[in-house]
């Protein structure tokens, strides 16, 4: 009977050990069908107002160059916008924003950036002031709205008020912005590339000034999350000995920062998320046919997994969005013998 037993525990171990990451823990993600796109796609940002609104933008590969990408989540399904715009015109769209009731996108269009904004109404467009060589990146809330980049005379920073445009100021020393976010009209954050390393900034309404955050020694910022709290989260990498890991930064809005390194490896932070628990979620590198998550809870690190994939080779959650009570992921599957083409993921209902 012992002899017996060990046998049926020995099956019972072996058959654990080869169960697909989707079923060892208890299944939470489900997959989305998403209109097809012309491979391969670019998936550039994901944002959601609530359940019943999401946004998602990229561009694909038409016959003629980079061709816009935007899809809208209506609490049910994904369905793909092709009324914007531009839309049928060589170009690609980046970040999405919510400014009060209405929905604004930055649109690469044939090389001249402009602003997409959807109201009640419709589409209409918001030019900027000059054409870049490059667009870095884009935020937008009541009342302002940036734009950073570079001309062939360097960095710029160009700043809409609601009415008109102007171009701002960054300390000495800034070389080029990375990345740029928004709380108010008067609290904006970017973090920039300097002659002594990466550095915060932070716009106070009137200037842009050292934010002095200590950054780790030989890191730099993905992104940096600003929360109605009034605290902030930084997420980049840390160099050490040429070997890159993770780091999280978090403030209160009062004290000191934190600096916590958890077990997320070389993660790209730049998709995190606070999510409806609470906890900062964001996508992780996968080798399996399976998306894979990262839950931060405080010091605890834990990680869940999409649906299985048939045939599956590569998927990528590129973005992730809260939406109300549920988790929304947007990014790309490569499935064997295909270019990649889109995905979509939800966790909760």
């Amino acid at each position: 009977m012992n002899g017996l037993r060990a046998v049926i525990v020995g099956l019972v171990i072996a058959c654990a050990a080869t169960v697909s990451p989707a079923a060892a823990v208890t299944p939470s993600w489900s997959a989305l069908p998403v209109p097809a796109a012309v491979p391969p796609v670019t998936v550039s940002d994901l944002a959601a107002r609530g359940p019943g609104e999401a946004w998602a933008t990229g561009y694909e590969q038409a016959a003629e160059g980079l061709r816009p990408m935007l899809y809208r989540w209506d609490g049910t399904a994904w369905s793909r916008d092709t009324a914007f715009p531009g839309a049928g015109e060589v170009g690609w769209l980046g970040k999405v924003q919510f400014v009060g009731e209405e929905v604004w996108i930055f649109h690469n269009r044939a090389g001249a950036g402009e602003i997409l904004r959807r109201s009640a109404g419709g589409w209409s467009t918001v030019p900027l002031p000059q054409t870049l060589w490059t667009y870095q990146d884009f935020t937008a809330v009541p009342g302002a709205a940036w734009v950073v980049g570079e001309d062939d005379t360097g960095l710029k920073v160009l700043h809409y008020d609601g009415s008109g445009w102007t171009t701002q100021s960054t300390p000495d020393g800034v070389l080029f912005l990375m990345g740029i976010t928004a709380r108010t009209a008067t609290d904006a954050w970017a973090w920039a590339d300097t002659s002594t390393g990466t550095t915060v900034l932070r716009w106070d309404g009137k200037t842009w000034r050292d934010a002095n955050v200590p950054l780790p020694p030989n890191s730099n910022v993905h992104t940096i999350l600003l929360e109605p709290s009034g605290h902030v989260t930084i997420g980049g990498s840390q160099y050490t000995d040429g070997v890159a890991r993770t780091y999280l930064m978090t403030w209160n809005g009062l004290g000191a920062w934190r600096t916590t390194h958890p077990s997320l490896g070389d993660t790209y932070t730049e998709a995190m998320v606070r999510g409806p628990d609470g906890a900062l979620w964001l996508p992780v590198r996968s080798d399996r046919a399976f998306s894979k998550y990262a839950r931060v809870a405080g010091s605890r690190t834990t990680f869940s997994y999409g649906p299985e994939r048939t045939n599956a080779i590569d998927v990528k959650p590129r973005a992730l969005a809260r939406a109300g009570f549920s988790l929304l992921s947007f990014g790309t599957v490569e499935i064997y013998g295909s270019k990649p083409n889109l995905m979509s993921e939800r966790q909760g209902g």
